[in-house]
């Protein structure tokens, strides 16, 4: 191994390292995602929302922490205090690619594997975290796993919404047919129906009251 590469290499880990740190998030979960269901993502959620990206950016704060910001603007809010129809931002460790830092040094440290990707135009809905305390910095519950994608009226995550219902009960007379059948076929959420179904769980506390365990 070359010298640039063991640089490079250390830069990466140390970007993983400081990013865990921030995000008081275990360095192990994000190297190796845990699965976890619908009933988790809405309570490790302080927000949860179904909007369109309109603008994604990065750079480095004066504090030398690098983020990638994205900006949406909100089609409906399911949880929290952000409000139909809002634009509001977040920001997420890492860059979205290296930088040159004009130096003859390049900076690596992009968000960390694991982490969902954003992209400008797309239609998501993101169950989105308590930003960092120290940091504000913010990202999605279950990482890529809180990140549903909008495609052909169906919303899918990283994995393919694998485990999305796992060791869940939902009292079944809530639920719609449409919605039932998710609890089988999670790779086919309806988004109205997904939408209406996490909407209610929230504003109805089944959670809490024991509808959904």
């Amino acid at each position: 191994m070359t010298k640039l590469m063991r640089s490079r290499r250390m830069l990466t880990i140390s970007g993983l390292a400081l990013a865990m740190i921030l995000l008081s998030v275990p360095a192990a979960q994000a190297m190796k995602i845990k699965s976890q269901n619908l009933k988790f993502l809405i309570t490790d959620s302080q927000s949860i929302v179904f909007g369109t990206v309109s603008k994604v950016s990065d750079g480095i704060d004066k504090s030398g922490v690098p983020y990638t910001e994205v900006t949406m603007q909100v089609g409906t809010s399911a949880k929290g205090k952000i409000k139909d129809g809002e634009s509001f931002s977040f920001r997420q460790f890492g860059l979205l690619e290296p930088r040159n830092m004009g130096n003859g040094k390049v900076y690596l440290a992009v968000s960390p594997q694991g982490f969902p990707r954003w992209h400008e135009g797309e239609t998501v809905m993101a169950f989105l975290r308590k930003p960092a305390s120290r940091t504000g910095l913010q990202t999605t519950a279950g990482m890529g796993q809180g990140k549903l994608t909008l495609i052909n009226n169906k919303l899918v995550n990283e994995y393919q919404n694998s485990g999305m219902f796992d060791g869940m009960e939902i009292d079944k007379s809530r639920l719609s047919s449409e919605q039932q059948n998710m609890l089988i076929n999670p790779l086919a959420l309806d988004h109205a129906s997904f939408m209406e179904l996490v909407g209610r769980a929230v504003s109805e506390q089944w959670i809490e009251k024991g509808v959904m365990k």
